[in-house]
């Protein structure tokens, strides 16, 4: 089970308008660090973690956004996840340069660059596995994986948001174009470990099949505050069920909006 490319893949999906307003708070910052726990049905079975950090990147500033996801207990035992996803955006645009998926599920192995030239609206595809490299054609502000979580938690404006409001994005991942669509569903306070969370109820269309039941199989919960942080995460498998749920978190930019107990 390639646990925690489905977690990335369905946080990206519940973020995916172009509602923008003129003037926000930053959603985020250097030094913000996200963690969640993942269960299986009854087992835990993955951590996943999300690090922003600034660097140097061929000479400039750049965020480098840093996912690592891996299995946990009993199911770590006998299928070993350890993935690493990393994208280097500017952040003033917030556009990726750079994209790297380095991940060992089960013995299932990829390790993969994405080169992004927007001007040119290229992207090159550096396969250190096969040791091959590949140009692709993309999209107007096209978003890897990593970096169109950021980009849209700091540029939707959550208060114009209306029940069955429809979205898509521009992505690209692995060696193709996506578009992704979801539908927000309204408002719910959700109870989590650190007390209760006003959320934002989304809903991804994602693809019926061999991962998952049918293409509403997804239900994700964003903090209804300026953080815009995935809480919580259900989904319903093609064989059994899994939940995400924040478990930790230090850094971010803005107030966490909880009503304690």
């Amino acid at each position: 089970m390639k646990y925690y490319n489905i977690i990335l893949i369905l946080v990206l999906s519940c973020l995916l308008n172009h509602v923008y307003a003129q003037e926000l708070k930053p959603a985020f910052k250097s030094g913000e660090w996200l963690q969640y726990k993942v269960k299986y049905g009854w087992f835990n079975a993955t951590t996943a973690t999300l690090k922003v950090n600034e660097e140097k990147y061929d000479g400039k500033k750049r965020l480098h956004i840093s996912g690592k996801g891996r299995t946990t207990g009993l199911i770590d035992l006998f299928f070993k996840v350890r993935d690493h996803y990393q994208s280097y955006i500017n952040p003033d645009t917030l556009m990726p340069y750079k994209f790297i998926r380095d991940v060992n599920e089960g013995g299932y192995k990829k390790n993969k660059a994405i080169y992004f030239n927007h001007q040119s609206q290229i992207a090159e595809v550096h396969d250190y596995k096969k040791d091959t490299v590949s140009s692709h054609s993309i999209k107007p502000e096209t978003q890897d994986l990593i970096s169109a979580l950021y980009y849209l938690r700091n540029e939707v404006d959550v208060n114009n948001l209306s029940r069955g409001d429809e979205f898509t994005l521009n992505l690209f991942f692995d060696e193709g174009n996506y578009d992704f669509k979801t539908v927000f569903l309204g408002r719910e306070t959700i109870e989590t470990k650190f007390g209760d969370v006003n959320c934002l109820k989304f809903r991804p269309y994602v693809k019926a099949g061999r991962i998952f039941e049918e293409k509403e199989s997804v239900t994700i919960w964003i903090s209804n505050d300026d953080n815009k942080i995935p809480v919580k995460i259900k989904a319903d498998l093609a064989v059994g069920s899994l939940v995400a749920k924040l478990d930790a978190f230090k850094g971010l930019a803005n107030s966490f909006k909880i009503t304690q107990e």
